[in-house]
């Protein structure tokens, strides 16, 4: 055999030992999952910026659109507020003298407790020195013994009628009126007790005695709300607001409440005209006395723009106010958009929108989180 064969073989038999090796490395090392497929038909963030979000993923997220129309809106100013008590419809109980609370015929009044007109709350039993109650005591005393004395002679002089002036009987018997009249008053002052009757009829908003608090005279104990009649003061820092006014709203829960407007102060409060407005209706039971509230005016200009709901703005990863359109069956955009307020529901949009186009109002959040 010659040295060329041998070395042909010897590199042959090299070349398989070092393929088998490979093999067995291979065959025995975990090199981990396959990698998975990427679902092309899911909800997903295109490089533009649009989402892809296919028929059965609108439906699951409850997305809605509305074509939006331009035209002529109310030019609004967001003011901020203050819903306050209607003098008409609400009131205060306040003792006139000091002394001891006493409770009324259906107990103290608690917070909530709807009471009527003329309904007695509690009784307040005046507070007095051992000193006077013992004049008074005293002077009960000397009446009653005056009109004893009184009683006597008036017997008497009826006895001798016939001999007795008729004037002298009558004057003696006023006395003896008179004297049983303070004897009375004197008895009644002893023991009287100042009734807290209710002024309006309504629901009690705050309460602040308690079984044998002393209370001194003015002093508040009950106040009384109508929840159904308040009314709300809005700060204006422009004076001539107050001239421009065609009509206020105020926003409760996603529902528009309409204000009445009363007028304006003529006295600035921190800097600020006060305007006052009356609210009626239902859904304003789910507001109390004191609390803040935005107050949106209407003025008689007019501004260019699309209505569209509060729940189709949304911010952007750069901070902007979006909404977002369907452009296709199954694909949204975002666009920017310049909006100003317009009556606490919807906003009005005054560019970055086109008459006609389908803007999502219900599910925008959960279009805004896709990526």
């Amino acid at each position: 055999m010659s040295a060329r064969l041998i070395a042909t073989l010897l590199l042959a038999a090299l070349i398989g030992s070092a393929l088998s090796v490979r093999a067995a490395d291979e065959h025995g090392h975990d090199h981990g999952d396959p990698a998975p497929a990427a679902n092309a038909n899911g909800p997903s963030r295109r490089p533009d910026g649009s989402v892809f979000l296919p028929k059965p993923a609108q439906y699951q997220l409850s997305v809605r659109t509305m074509r939006v129309q331009a035209g002529e809106l109310a030019r609004t100013l967001e003011l901020a507020g203050t819903v306050v008590m209607d003098p008409n419809a609400g009131g205060k109980v306040q003792a006139s003298i000091a002394g001891r609370i006493e409770a009324g015929p259906r107990g103290l009044p608690s917070v909530g407790q709807a009471v009527r007109k003329g309904e007695v709350l509690a009784f307040v039993a005046p507070s007095a020195s051992p000193l006077e109650r013992s004049g008074q005591a005293a002077q009960l005393a000397e009446v009653q013994a005056a009109r004893v004395l009184a009683d006597k002679r008036l017997a008497r002089l009826q006895a001798l009628s016939d001999t007795v002036p008729r004037r002298e009987i009558e004057a003696l018997e006023a006395e003896v009126a008179s004297l049983d009249a303070r004897a009375r008053v004197l008895g009644g002052g002893l023991a009287a007790r100042e009734a807290l009757v209710a002024p309006v009829a309504g629901v009690i908003a705050s309460a602040h005695v308690v079984a044998g608090q002393v209370v001194d005279a003015r002093e508040l104990v009950v106040e009384i709300v109508d929840p159904s009649r308040l009314r709300v003061e809005a700060l204006a820092y422009d004076a001539a607001v107050a001239g421009d006014v065609a009509g206020a709203t105020l926003a409760v829960g996603g529902e528009r409440v309409p204000l009445r407007f009363l007028g304006a102060a003529r006295v600035l409060r921190e800097q600020a005209l006060p305007l006052s407005f009356a609210a009626q209706g239902p859904a304003l039971s789910r507001l109390a006395v004191g609390q803040p509230v935005q107050v949106f005016v209407r003025t008689r200009a007019k501004v260019q723009g699309v209505a569209v709901p509060l729940a189709a703005l949304m911010k952007s990863p750069s901070n902007q106010t979006i909404v977002w359109v369907k452009t296709a069956p199954e694909r949204f955009e975002p666009r920017v958009v310049t909006v100003e307020p317009l009556d606490g529901v919807h906003a009005a949009v005054t560019s970055g929108l086109r008459p006609g186009e389908r803007v999502v109002t219900s599910g925008a959040a959960l279009v805004n989180q896709v990526r």
